[in-house]
């Protein structure tokens, strides 16, 4: 199969890490508008990402009536699998240069990529933190219950930097596919601890508990936006990276805990 005969494929998920959202709920064709802003646009987005693109999403269709937004989240590594083996989209958010650099290196994208914002790695514990969790030692001991993310993922990466940082051997009792299957052991208490970014941390509300600890601070990890070079909607895919990039949304990533350049 080719990889335009792929293009015309509908969108198709690596290994069942993506999700796929949409703002909109109305499958009836949308107007264009004269500047070329319309129709669909889709994003694939890095899963810690989820809850400010959904709202930069919603913003975006209302300042552009008739757009739809759809994502794509997952972790980066699986987005960007997808997008050089041919799979249609508009926009690309990784949560990583790594990632970013993996499709740039393809010819995938049209404009050089922009960092929009920045994460960090924080301790997360069940609410009450039963298992009296401190600090990344923790993360060596046999007794507590440990997730990770899988280390070819950002969150995985990030975290191997941090515990060779801290002199720590971790013994993770699972490693999960993006730092949102992560967040969800720690939240169904399946887990005693885990690492995953500060905003998850804040996005998990009551039922978790973050711990800061210093050596996040030596692996803080950019978030780079790109449109793409086979973007069946170009226009409208430069349009919300723009917005992305827009005072109004850095609003967002700061309310949901993210550091901005």
């Amino acid at each position: 199969m080719t990889t335009e005969m792929i293009r015309s494929l509908s969108l198709v998920a690596v290994a069942g890490a993506t999700v796929v959202a949409s703002t909109g709920c109305s499958d009836e064709p949308v107007p264009r508008h004269p500047n070329g802003i319309g129709g669909t646009v889709t994003v694939f987005a890095a899963a810690s990402l989820t809850e400010t693109f959904t709202e930069l999403g919603k913003r975006f269709e209302a300042a552009h009536p008739g757009v739809r937004v759809v994502y794509s989240f997952g972790a980066s590594s699986a987005l960007a699998e997808q997008i050089v083996q041919g799979a249609p989209a508009d926009v690309f958010a990784s949560a990583a240069p790594k990632n970013m650099q993996q499709v740039v290196d393809k010819g995938e994208v049209t404009a050089a990529p922009a960092t929009f914002a920045r994460n960090r790695l924080e301790i997360a514990v069940p609410k009450g933190n039963p298992a009296g969790v401190t600090g990344l030692a923790d993360f060596g001991k046999t007794e507590p219950k440990i997730a990770l993310c899988a280390v070819q993922v950002p969150c995985g990466a990030a975290a191997e930097k941090v515990f060779q940082v801290a002199g720590v051997d971790p013994r993770p009792d699972t490693r999960e596919a993006d730092v949102k299957a992560v967040l969800t052991k720690v939240k169904l208490g399946e887990v005693d601890a885990a690492l995953v970014y500060r905003t998850d941390v804040r996005a998990g509300g009551a039922q978790v508990r973050g711990i800061a600890f210093p050596e996040a601070d030596k692996a803080v990890n950019d978030y780079p936006v790109a449109p793409l070079a086979h973007a069946p909607n170009a226009a409208t895919a430069a349009a919300f990276v723009e917005f992305v990039r827009s005072e109004q949304a850095r609003a967002v990533f700061t309310e949901a805990g993210f550091d901005t350049p």
